[in-house]
């Protein structure tokens, strides 16, 4: 099993998501380890680019920022490495296929994994493009994530049968972002995962309170959040991480009820 996988053994997974470098990389540093204490059982590690097509409003100008503030792929690695010589959460990173193609996918894949991450998700790589980066992953070690959009339908059975690690299962179409209510039946894309193949399925996009997330826990292995946290970093900037602790808190307590 792999390390990616083994994050819901315990129970149902708190996965919170920041964009690297914002409002640093040191902060984002210190916010690992600040989410880790608080609860989180496996961290998405945001690597900014300057399209980022599935993003909403909050994590597009957190990108930006991010850029702005001068962060590269490299940096984030060196701050990898320093990460894992404090702790060994299961680690993964969300960006964009471009942003691995222009690094070199085989150079992107190997640093990724040397530097000690485990997962990779790309959500602007479509099924049956992914190939091309889900091969290198596997000759690193790394699990190459899979998406399931409440369109997937008949390619769920598909995705479920070739998924790695966990399968992310999108709550809402569209962009990232907050969102009032949920309304996806996400017990039945849970369902047909699990028909084709028992591997663990989390739930992202639009979730932010404490009562979506116990509501999608109920229906799914885990709650992934990235807007609501990435709000915080933008709102208390230096400051956030004791608010991100709290909030992340808060969550994994909603979730293991």
């Amino acid at each position: 099993m792999s390390k990616v996988a083994r994050a819901f053994e315990k129970g149902k997974a708190f996965i919170p998501f920041v964009t690297c470098g914002d409002p640093s990389l040191a902060v984002t540093e210190e916010l690992v380890y600040a989410m880790e204490e608080a609860g989180a059982d496996l961290i998405e590690l945001g690597i900014p680019f300057s399209d980022p097509t599935a993003e909403g409003p909050v994590i597009q100008a957190a990108n930006m920022r991010a850029l702005a503030g001068g962060v590269t792929t490299d940096k984030i690695f060196d701050m990898v490495r320093r990460i894992r010589k404090r702790s060994s959460i299961p680690l993964v990173f969300m960006t964009y296929a471009n942003v691995v193609f222009s690094y070199g996918t085989e150079r992107f894949v190997r640093t990724a994994a040397d530097v000690g991450m485990d997962g990779l998700i790309l959500p602007d790589v479509p099924f049956e493009e992914k190939e091309e980066f889900a091969g290198p992953c596997r000759t690193a070690g790394l699990d190459f994530i899979s998406l399931i959009a409440p369109t997937s339908h008949q390619r769920i059975a598909r995705i479920a049968g070739e998924a790695e690690g966990f399968v992310y299962c999108v709550s809402s179409m569209g962009v990232t972002g907050v969102r009032r209510e949920i309304t996806t039946d996400i017990g039945s894309m849970v369902q047909l995962v699990k028909d084709n193949r028992q591997i663990p399925c989390a739930v992202g996009f639009g979730i932010s309170t404490p009562q979506q997330a116990r509501e999608m826990a109920g229906k799914s292995d885990g709650v992934i959040v990235g807007s609501a946290i990435v709000r915080l970093c933008q709102e208390y900037k230096e400051d956030c991480v004791p608010h991100v602790a709290a909030y992340v808190k808060e969550m994994k307590d909603a979730v293991r009820t």
